[in-house]
C-alpha cells in the first residue's frame, strides 16, 4: 500500500534529535469515555496517537521524539495525551485489551489506514485535526499546533473547503492540511483550485512558490512538473540553493522506491538509484541515498556503515545540525571504535558551530571524554550547562558530576 510505504520512508527524511527526559507524559488507565470527560472539566484539546507494535515510524516517535522536552512542554501545556494500539498480540496488557473496543470504533470512523497517525479533538470531543506519518521535532511541534486554531485544523478546512472548494484562502490553507493528513485526493482539489484560479505566473511569484512545493506530492501533476521545468527560478525565489531538486527527488522516492527496508534484507542502492536517475535523469538523487543510507545503518547499528556514508557525502546543506548531533549522539551511546569517535566528533563539532544549543555541546562534551579527552570534555559540559535552561541544568550537572569522578556517561 503506497501509503505505508512512504511512511516508511518518512522516518528515514526527519531530523532527529538528543533525547531528554521532559517529554510527552501520556495519560494512562483512563478509558476513551473518561478521557473525554478529563478534557472537558480541564477544558483542554486532546491528542492521540494511534500506533500499531510493528511500526517502524511509531517506535521513532516513541523513542526518539515524544521524550524531548521541546516536544513534550508544548503538548503537555494545551493537550491531554494518551497512545493507543491499533493492533493486538499475544503479549498485550489488560489496558491494552480494554481499548480494543475503543479502537476499532476510532478506526471506523476515521478511517485510519497508515500508522503511526494522530487526531486532535477539541475539548468538548470534535475531531479537528489529523496528522499522519513521522517527523522531526520542530516540524511535528507545528503540526500539532495548528490542531489548537480553526484556520489550520484538518477537519475544520475540510468542511469549508467542502462548500467553497473554489475559494483561493481556503484552498491555500486546505493544501497544507490534506498533505499533513495524508488525504491525498483533497490535496489533488485544493491544488487543482489553486493552479487554475494562480495561473503559472501567480504560483511563481515568492509568495506563492510555497504552494507548488506543497502541491508535488506525486509525479504525474502540474506542480510536479512546474517545479522541474523551473528549478533554478524557484531556487532563487526562496534563497535556497536545491530546494527544487530536493523537493522532486523526494517525490519521485517516495513515489517510486517501492521496497520495504528493513533490518533483514539491505537494499541493492545503487540499482535503485541507477533506476531512478535513468528515469528521472534531470534530478540528483545522491543526497536523498545518502540520507536513506544513512538512516537505514543507524537503524540497523551498523555505525562503521553509516560513519562512511555520512563523511563521503558530508555537507552542511545535506544534513542539519539536528541530523548530525543525532549521529553523533548515536555513535557516543553504542560504539567504542576509534574511527567512529573520531568522525563523530566533527559531526558535533559542526553542529555546534551552526547552532550553539546546549544539547549538542552535550553531546561534543560528552565525545570528548569517551575519547579520553576529560578536560576539554569538563571544559565543553559546563559551557552546555551555561547555555541550558533552568529546567535542564541539572540534566548536565549530573553529567558533569560523572566526567569529574570519572564514571561511564554513555549507555553501551
Amino acid at each position: 500500500m503506497r501509503s505505508i510505504i512512504a511512511l516508511c520512508l518518512t522516518i528515514l527524511f526527519g531530523n532527529l534529535a538528543q533525547a531528554q527526559t521532559k517529554g510527552v507524559k501520556f495519560v494512562e488507565g483512563l478509558s476513551w469515555k473518561q478521557i473525554k470527560e478529563r478534557a472537558q472539566a480541564e477544558n483542554k484539546f486532546i491528542f492521540v496517537e494511534l500506533f500499531a507494535t510493528w511500526c517502524g515510524p511509531c517506535q521513532y516517535m516513541s523513542n526518539e521524539i515524544f521524550p524531548l522536552e521541546q516536544v513534550g512542554q508544548p503538548i503537555n501545556q494545551n493537550f491531554i495525551s494518551v497512545r493507543v494500539q491499533m493492533d493486538s498480540t499475544e503479549s498485550d496488557n489488560a489496558n491494552v485489551k480494554k481499548w480494543y473496543a475503543d479502537a476499532r470504533t476510532i478506526s471506523n470512523e476515521y478511517n485510519i489506514q497508515s500508522f503511526p497517525t494522530f487526531l486532535i479533538f477539541n475539548p468538548n470531543g470534535q475531531a479537528v485535526h489529523r496528522i499522519v506519518g513521522a517527523s522531526d521535532a520542530p516540524e511535528f511541534v507545528g503540526h500539532v499546533m495548528d490542531g489548537l486554531y480553526p484556520e489550520t485544523q484538518y477537519y475544520t478546512l475540510l468542511k469549508k473547503f467542502e462548500k467553497r472548494p473554489q475559494d483561493i484562502y481556503t484552498a491555500k490553507q486546505m493544501l497544507k492540511a490534506a498533505n499533513i493528513a495524508y488525504d491525498e485526493n483533497t490535496a489533488r482539489k485544493a491544488e487543482n483550485t489553486l493552479a487554475n484560479s494562480l495561473g503559472t505566473d501567480e504560483l511563481f511569484k515568492k509568495e506563492n512558490v510555497h504552494i507548488l512545493l506543497a502541491a508535488a506530492k506525486f509525479t504525474n501533476s502540474k506542480a510536479f512538473n512546474l517545479i522541474r521545468n523551473n528549478k533554478e527560478k524557484i531556487d532563487i525565489l526562496l534563497e535556497s540553493p536545491g530546494i527544487a531538486n530536493r523537493t522532486l527527488a523526494n517525490v519521485v522516492v517516495n513515489e517510486l522506491f517501492q521496497i520495504k527496508i528493513d533490518a533483514k534484507h539491505e537494499p541493492n542502492w545503487d540499482s535503485y538509484q541507477n533506476e531512478l536517475a535513468a528515469k528521472y535523469p534531470d534530478i540528483d538523487f545522491v543526497p536523498m541515498f545518502k540520507k536513506i543510507k544513512a538512516h537505514y545503518y543507524l537503524q540497523v547499528k551498523n555505525y562503521v556503515a553509516m560513519k562512511n556514508t555520512i563523511n563521503d557525502y558530508l555537507s552542511s546543506e545535506d544534513f542539519t545540525p539536528h541530523q548530525l548531533n543525532t549521529f553523533a549522539w548515536t555513535i557516543f551511546n553504542n560504539s567504542s571504535d576509534a574511527a567512529c569517535i573520531e568522525s563523530a566528533l566533527s559531526w558535533s563539532k559542526k553542529s555546534i558551530i551552526e547552532d550553539p544549543s546546549s544539547a549538542f555541546l552535550d553531546t561534543y562534551a560528552n565525545l570528548l571524554y569517551k575519547k579520553g579527552e576529560k578536560e576539554k570534555a569538563i571544559k565543553w559540559q559546563n559551557k552546555a550547562i551555561e547555555m541550558a535552561s533552568e529546567d535542564d541544568r541539572p540534566i548536565y550537572q549530573e553529567t558533569l558530576d560523572k566526567m569529574i569522578k570519572g564514571i561511564k556517561t554513555w549507555e553501551n
